[in-house]
């Protein structure tokens, strides 16, 4: 058995549910009947046959519903996240290049690095190289005034902490941005790049080791390996090509408003909702999220 969980960004009626139903039994899934998670917003519908034919046959099938395609949704006992784009609004590297003049340029790499066209730790480099000079200062300011968390996070994080979840930040920005924006979310860790500054200035270096691809693979065995749970009930979520290897590992790996090379190799997709989709996606009613 499986279940495919639909979530919808606005709003899911009875006949969008049993639209989804009838497609998957033509399909000939063998779907059960469906239940409600939150009414109007989540539902799940059993099936017992070929879930990643029925996660094809439904993808797109209504718009603004995302779709989740598991063998059960039940609470994770671990969340590893992405912040650049995903936990957070922005690009913290592509802001701090707007202080200095030269954000379309950074940019640019960031776009094509996170496509996963460019080596991530060569593109890091090269871009923080641009960054040389750039008064230490400015990175409290683009905390300030760029960083937005996005909608959704501190409830999702905060909600899995309540029951018991690990919860991992690991993103290939820098500490100075993630430790402050995983303190304010509820993180319990967070691992990210340094920036080596001398006298008040970016010297235009990363601090080795480089928090690349395979880091973020590595805590998320790291986690797992020092808990007392399986890989299955793992739950990692990101945005660019950096983060497949974590998805992968992870018993349910999340592209969230991701590039498409992401969003083609991920177990699902969040296109339409914000961060509380991931929480429908575990089966846990809206009754049951710490607020944020």
């Amino acid at each position: 058995m499986f279940v495919a969980t639909l979530i919808a960004a606005h709003k899911l009626s009875e006949d969008m549910v049993a639209h989804a139903r009838r497609i998957l039994d033509v399909g000939g899934h063998e779907p059960q009947d469906p239940r409600w998670i939150d009414p109007g917003d989540a539902a799940i519908i059993p099936c017992a046959l070929d879930p990643d034919g029925a996660r094809a046959r439904l993808m797109g099938y209504a718009p603004g519903v995302d779709i989740v395609v598991q063998p059960a949704a039940t609470p994770r006992r671990l969340l590893i996240a992405d912040m650049d784009s995903t936990m957070i609004t922005v690009e913290c590297i592509d802001e701090l290049a707007d202080y200095a003049g030269i954000k379309p340029k950074i940019a640019d790499i960031t776009e094509r690095a996170m496509r996963g066209e460019l080596d991530f730790d060569a593109a890091l480099s090269a871009r923080v190289a641009l960054l040389q000079g750039l008064p230490e200062t400015v990175l409290a300011t683009c905390l300030a005034e760029r960083v937005s968390l996005t909608p959704g996070a501190r409830v999702l994080v905060r909600t899995m902490r309540a029951k018991g979840a690990d919860t991992v930040l690991v993103s290939g920005g820098f500490t100075h941005f993630a430790d402050p924006v995983g303190l304010d979310i509820g993180f319990a860790k967070v691992i990210a790049n340094r920036l080596e500054i001398a006298d008040g200035k970016l010297t235009g270096r990363v601090i080795p080791p480089i928090v690349n691809a395979a880091t973020k693979e590595s805590a998320l065995g790291a986690a797992v390996a020092a808990a007392p749970y399986g890989v299955s009930e793992t739950m990692a979520v990101g945005d660019g090509a950096n983060d497949l290897p974590m998805l992968r590992a992870a018993g349910l790996g999340i592209a969230y408003h991701a590039k498409p090379a992401v969003r083609q190799q991920a177990d699902a997709c969040i296109d339409s909702g914000d961060l509380t989709a991931l929480l429908w996606a575990q089966g846990i009613p809206r009754a049951e999220w710490v607020a944020d």
